[in-house]
């Protein structure tokens, strides 16, 4: 395989399903739920509702060399009315710790009466308007773990036995 850094399969044990409140941080909701539940690792697959502000984290450009820094990144803070369109993300446990959780999301609003959609990296900034609602796959935690890739210098996800 020349694509394809890994890969690996794992039957999933459940799914977990939450409603975070209004003005809860979405991404701290996720992570009470991951607490809560006991989830060391898993696959983000829904995310829907309304949000009253966020804050999408999106890369500027490619760093000359790694890892990203802050001035490699966009934050761009939205407060209006949104439609949670989309959440997506993985779960894994870290080497002797807590689970790491890495999300995105999209999420749709009005702007001069038309529909804009922005995307990007989920921040604890990412405010729940209402009726949001996350769906989590929960899966075994034993092939999947998130460590320091060496070529990138950050946190990623690793599959393997």
């Amino acid at each position: 395989m020349t694509s394809i850094a890994q890969i690996g399969s794992q039957p999933v044990q459940r799914v977990v399903q939450f409603r975070a409140k209004p003005a809860a941080s979405l991404l701290s909701a996720i992570e009470e739920a991951v607490q809560s539940e006991d989830i060391q690792a898993g696959v983000i697959v829904s995310g829907l509702g309304a949000l009253k502000k966020a804050v999408f984290r999106n890369l500027r450009h490619f760093p000359p060399q790694f890892p990203v820094t802050p001035r490699d990144r966009l934050y761009l803070s939205v407060s209006q009315p949104m439609e949670l369109v989309s959440l997506t993300g993985w779960i894994a446990p870290k080497k002797g710790g807590d689970p790491e959780i890495h999300a995105h999301f999209s999420a749709s609003l009005v702007e001069n009466e038309t529909v804009v959609t922005l995307g990007g990296h989920l921040t604890h900034e990412t405010i729940c308007g209402i009726k949001v609602v996350v769906a989590i796959l929960v899966v075994a935690p034993e092939t999947v773990w998130a460590a320091k890739d060496s070529d990138t210098q950050t946190h990623d996800l690793f599959i393997g036995s």
